[in-house]
């Protein structure tokens, strides 16, 4: 009954919104909201600026408008708005442009293409986005296109709204026949667009260029309507049903366009730079509407290179749209994906699908001419962790090292597909990292695309990724072996940070048993030191930077904890986990365990269980494998 509500909730917002009155009242309402003549660029651009814009530290902007659908692509989107939408919006000559949206297969092209189709359809609910139409035309044409050229220069001071585009023969005839020629009396109703509806948004698909009909993108001739009108001329003998047409005051998607036959892509020269096309046995007629292609890049190449296209070509603006080069977004996309399917329910055990992320990131990145930078560096920079010796200074000229990076590799469908057989196959309610990582290297032989060069690297790659998730699953472990855990960090860091005090202050510190005086523990102090790799040279520095760290705390009214300085949390961190080293190596390893061991193995299960998100299965498959890697 909740779904039928809100299908009826829908039914009377539509009811709610809609609008009808003559052209007079509808120039009354242009006067109170100018914005409402927007042309369909301009829609697309404000549609998306107004759902969010966040400027970024390093100066790029993110919009909100891509979060929920586009993953690890702000770059990209950045350069789509900012050199495409936004100039098409201000009318700009980019808008006389097809937008060529270019990249690998399974990259997100045809999402981004649907999100901007959703969100029309949304925005066309809203007062900022409604859409106005002369009402029966099967073009949803603007009622501005009534008004005569030589006005227009007038309307333009009078509203401060530019007009554009002819009014169609359709509307022409009904002007002078159905009102006499009163432009004033022509009724207008507001529209929501849809592409179901065949509203503002249209969809064109190549399919057989010896059936395919160019009706599909122009309308065609309704002979039965001959006999009544006498003539093939007569607009109402036409049936204004092409894709171009229904996708007049919108957007038009081209699907796979570089495969369409000539005859169809040749409407389109005309369309973008003029802002018409022809049809049947009529002057030329106007539209407006963002026309979104996309293509793979082997397709573009083979298209550019034909002469004949050279034309067409010109009036296209190509926008990259690369892998995601990020190993956390990548994990998103797979979790997407995973939700959306039957699988949902089984169990994945965490870092799972991090790891095969790790992997897949690392098949789309380039090697470095720089020689202090190689691809695991390279894969951590790209998802903004720190790297000792690197800024995002460096980063950005990573990024700019190489123009086509992410646009090769291992896409997601591929790694969603391996996972998927490995479920199935094995018939497993449960999978971890090493599961997903066998199963990646298996189904590399039967992969059509790769070569032997690619392969062995692929396999180059899966091993490295398996070590990285082998330094994860310690940490995990030994984590779960500490005993009140975050009480011993503290414990341990409160002691360093004593004897730092005294050390940089020369002072000695007070034994709270005996109370004698002593000098700071040295050999404590570098024990946690070189967890993060501060050498003996920068001892000093390193410790006075911390105490400078708890004076700014002091003076802020905050307390420095173990959460305060991300360095010295690591470090503490290891040192704690190579201290219960033997004691984790002992425990996993021993098959037949005493009661003591037993009941610390029950107690780390539990903590994995409760905290770390595993279930029994993938803990003390976890447990297992962490003591087979200590003890080799």
């Amino acid at each position: 009954m909740d779904i039928l509500k809100r299908v009826q909730e829908r039914r009377e917002q539509e009811e709610e919104l809609k609008w009808e009155g003559t052209f007079r009242e509808y120039l009354d309402l242009l006067k109170e909201k100018p914005h409402l003549a927007q042309s369909a660029h301009s829609r697309v651009y404000n549609m998306v600026t107004q759902a969010g814009v966040e400027e970024e530290e390093n100066g790029h902007k993110k919009y909100a408008f891509f979060d929920e659908d586009i993953y690890g692509l702000d770059e990209a989107m950045e350069r789509l708005v900012e050199e495409y939408f936004h100039p098409a919006a201000r009318r700009l000559d980019v808008r006389k442009r097809i937008l060529l949206l270019m990249g690998p297969v399974s990259g997100g092209k045809s999402t981004l293409v649907n999100l901007l189709k959703r969100g029309l359809e949304k925005y066309s609910y809203t007062d900022e986005g409604a859409v106005f139409a002369i009402k029966g035309c099967p073009m949803h044409e603007d009622p501005l296109h009534m008004i005569p050229h030589h006005l227009r220069d007038e309307f333009r001071e009078e509203y401060g709204i530019r007009v554009e585009g002819s009014l169609s023969p359709l509307n022409t005839m009904r002007l002078e026949q159905d009102y006499e020629g009163r432009m004033e009396d022509v009724l207008v109703e507001r529209i929501f667009f849809s592409e179901d509806k065949r509203t503002g948004i249209g969809t064109f698909s190549p399919s057989d260029p010896k059936s395919q009909d160019i009706a599909d993108l122009t309308g065609s001739i309704d002979f039965s309507t001959i006999a009544e009108y006498g003539s093939e001329s007569d607009p109402r003998a036409y049936r204004f049903d092409g894709e171009l047409n229904k996708a007049n005051r919108g957007m038009m998607e081209f699907q796979e366009m570089l495969k369409c036959d000539e005859k169809f892509l040749w409407h389109l020269l005309s369309l973008t730079q003029e802002g018409n096309f022809k049809a049947g046995r009529f002057a030329l007629i106007s539209a407006d509407e963002l026309i979104v292609a996309h293509t793979n890049e082997a397709e573009y190449r083979s298209f550019i290179a034909n002469k004949k296209n050279e034309a067409l070509h010109s009036r296209m603006i190509v926008m990259p749209v690369p892998y995601n080069l990020r190993v956390t977004q990548e994990e998103r996309i797979y979790e997407k994906m995973i939700r959306e399917s039957d699988i949902r329910d089984v169990h994945i055990a965490p870092h799972t699908l991090k790891v095969a992320a790790m992997f897949t990131i690392l098949t789309r990145l380039k090697e470095s001419k720089k020689a202090s930078v190689d691809v695991l560096k390279k894969m951590y920079l790209y998802d903004g962790e720190d790297v000792e010796g690197f800024s995002d200074v460096d980063v950005e000229e990573l990024k700019k090292e190489f123009s086509d990076e992410g646009m090769s590799g291992i896409d997601p469908r591929y790694v969603i597909n391996r996972i998927s057989s490995t479920i199935i196959k094995k018939e497993m309610t449960s999978i971890n990292a090493l599961d997903v990582l066998r199963s990646l290297k298996d189904g590399l032989d039967s992969h059509p695309s790769i070569s032997k060069e690619d392969k062995e690297r692929y396999l180059e790659f899966i091993s490295l990724a398996r070590k990285q998730y082998d330094d994860l699953a310690k940490k995990e472990v030994q984590k779960a072996f500490v005993y009140s855990y975050e009480e011993s960090a503290r414990t341990l860091m409160d002691n360093y940070l004593d004897n730092v005090e005294a050390y940089c202050n020369k002072a000695k510190l007070r034994d709270p048993l005996t109370g004698e005086e002593m000098n700071p523990d040295e050999r404590l102090m570098r024990s946690i030191e070189e967890q993060i790799g501060v050498s003996e040279n920068a001892k000093k520095a390193f410790r006075e930077e911390i105490l400078i760290r708890i004076s700014a705390y002091a003076r802020k009214g905050k307390k420095f904890d173990y959460q305060s300085h991300e360095r010295l949390r690591e470090a503490i961190q290891k040192k704690l986990f190579a201290d219960l080293k033997d004691i984790v190596k002992i425990t996993t390893s021993t098959k037949t365990p005493d009661e003591q061991q037993l009941k610390k193995i029950n107690e780390v299960v539990a903590t994995l269980i409760d905290e770390h998100g595993y279930n029994s299965t993938s803990a003390n498959e976890l447990l297992k494998y962490v003591g087979s890697l200590l003890n080799r």
